[in-house]
C-alpha cells in the first residue's frame, strides 16, 4: 500500500492544476438548486474524457459515474458530492468571483465537485489496482428541501449496484488546509421548518386597548418557545430553537391584524424531535389564545440527523493518518447544522468528513455560506488525493 499511497499522491500534485481550474469554473457560474444544468453538462464532459461511464437526469440533473476495477461484483462504494450554490451576493475580489449576481458558492460544493473529479481520475488511473467498483454521485439540491438526496434514492441511486457504504467530503473553515476532521457517531442535526401565523385585530397604535396586538403577541411566544431549549430538553441533547424571520404589516402608528414568524428546530432524537413539535404547537396557540388571539402553527419536516457508522468513520480515519500523518487528523466536535447526505445514512453505513480549507495568514476564514467564504487553493490537493486513498484502502480491504 505504500507505493500505491506514493503513486495517489504524485497523480494528485499532477492534476492539481486541472482541478483547480475546475473549482475556478464551477465557482464562476454556480447554479441554484434544480437548477443545476451547465453544471451537470460540465461534470458529463470531464467524464467522458476520463473514460467514465455515467449516467445523468437523475433527480433532474444528477450524474452518476461508475469506476469498475477488478471483479467489479465483489463490493462497491459511493462517493457523493453536492452540486449547488446558494442566494448570495459575493464580496470576495478574486479572479475567479462568481459571474452570477446574487449566486455563489458559498459552501464549498464547487470544491466538493472539483475533488471528486480529481479523486475520479486517479482511481480510473489506478483501476486496475483495486478490486470492486466506485460509485460516484453528484447529487443536486443539497441547500433546498426536499434536497436531491432523497429524490436520488427514490429513483434508484443506491441499487444496481448497491454500495455497502457511501462517503461524502465537505470543506469546512475551522481547519487548516491540509486538515482533516472525522466524528464517529451522531454529527449533525436534524432541521425542520417553523411556520407561524398570529391572527389579532389591527387598527391605531395609539389605542391599543381597541386592538389585539399581535406584534406583542408573538414576541410572548418566541420568548417562551426558548424555554424548550432551556427548561424542557435534556441537557445533554443538543437543541435548537431560533426564528429568523418575523413581518408585521404595520408601520410607526399601525398595528396590523397579522405577524407571521419563521424559525428552526434542531436536535439529534427523532423522539425528542417529534415531542419539540408538540410543544411549539401547544405553547404558540395556547399563548394566542389567553392574549386573545389566534394562531397557525405549521412545521416542515426536513433533513433527519446525520449519523456517521462509527466502524467506516474509524477506517476512515486510520486511512487519513496514514495519508496526512497523525498531526493532520482531528476529532469533530458535533455541528447543529444540517445536511441531507443524512438520507444516505439512513440507508446504507455513511460517513461525510471534513476537509480544512482555511489559511488565516492569507484571510481565509470566513463562515460558510458567508458572501466572503472561499478556501486556500492548496486544500484541492489534499481533497483529490485523500478522497481517492480512502477508496483504495476501504476497496482493498487493509484496515
Amino acid at each position: 500500500m505504500e507505493n500505491l499511497k506514493q503513486q495517489v499522491a504524485q497523480l494528485s500534485a499532477t492534476y492539481f492544476e486541472e482541478v483547480r481550474a475546475l473549482r475556478r469554473h464551477l465557482h464562476q457560474n454556480p447554479e441554484l438548486s434544480c437548477e443545476e444544468v451547465q453544471t451537470a453538462g460540465l461534470i458529463c464532459r470531464m467524464l467522458d474524457e476520463y473514460g467514465i461511464p455515467y449516467q445523468s437526469g437523475i433527480a433532474g440533473t444528477g450524474v452518476v459515474g461508475l469506476i469498475e476495477g477488478k471483479n467489479p461484483s465483489s463490493m462497491c462504494i459511493a462517493i457523493r458530492a453536492d452540486m449547488d450554490a446558494l442566494p448570495v451576493t459575493e464580496r470576495n475580489e478574486v479572479p475567479y468571483k462568481s459571474l452570477r449576481p446574487g449566486v455563489m458558492h458559498a459552501c464549498g460544493h464547487d470544491v466538493h465537485m472539483a475533488c471528486l473529479l480529481g479523486a475520479a481520475k486517479i482511481l480510473n488511473t489506478l483501476k486496475d489496482q483495486f478490486s470492486g467498483t466506485i460509485k460516484l454521485i453528484f447529487q443536486p439540491s443539497e441547500e433546498t428541501y426536499p434536497g436531491g438526496a432523497i429524490r436520488m434514492i427514490e429513483e434508484g441511486v443506491l441499487e444496481n449496484p448497491r454500495p455497502l457504504f457511501v462517503i461524502a467530503q465537505h470543506v469546512i473553515n475551522t481547519l487548516q488546509a491540509g486538515d482533516a476532521g472525522l466524528k464517529a457517531g451522531a454529527y449533525m442535526a436534524s432541521t425542520d421548518e417553523i411556520f407561524i401565523t398570529v391572527k389579532g385585530k389591527g387598527g391605531h397604535a395609539a389605542t391599543p386597548s381597541q386592538n389585539v396586538d399581535p406584534v406583542v403577541i408573538a414576541a410572548h411566544i418566541i420568548l417562551a418557545l426558548q424555554q424548550i431549549v432551556s427548561r424542557n430538553a435534556d441537557p445533554v441533547m443538543p437543541t435548537v430553537v431560533s426564528f429568523g424571520k418575523i413581518t408585521g404589516e404595520g408601520r410607526t402608528n399601525i398595528i396590523p391584524d397579522t405577524v407571521t414568524m419563521e424559525g428552526t428546530v434542531r436536535t439529534y432524537s427523532e423522539t425528542w424531535r417529534k415531542s419539540v413539535h408538540e410543544r411549539i404547537v401547544r405553547m404558540a396557540g395556547g399563548i394566542a389564545e389567553a392574549m386573545g388571539a389566534t394562531c397557525e402553527v405549521r412545521i416542515a419536516y426536513g433533513y433527519p440527523f446525520l449519523y456517521n457508522d462509527p466502524g467506516l468513520t474509524g477506517k476512515l480515519s486510520d486511512l487519513a493518518s496514514e495519508y496526512l500523518g497523525d498531526a493532520h487528523v482531528k476529532v469533530l466536535d458535533q455541528r447543529m447544522t444540517a445536511e441531507d447526505f443524512a438520507y444516505f445514512a439512513e440507508k446504507v453505513p455513511a460517513c461525510m468528513y471534513r476537509l480544512g480549507i482555511a489559511n488565516e495568514r492569507e484571510g481565509i476564514s470566513s463562515n460558510l455560506h458567508s458572501a466572503t467564504f472561499d478556501v486556500d487553493e492548496s486544500s484541492l490537493e489534499t481533497g483529490i488525493g485523500l478522497m481517492a486513498w480512502m477508496a483504495l484502502g476501504i476497496l482493498n480491504n487493509e484496515h
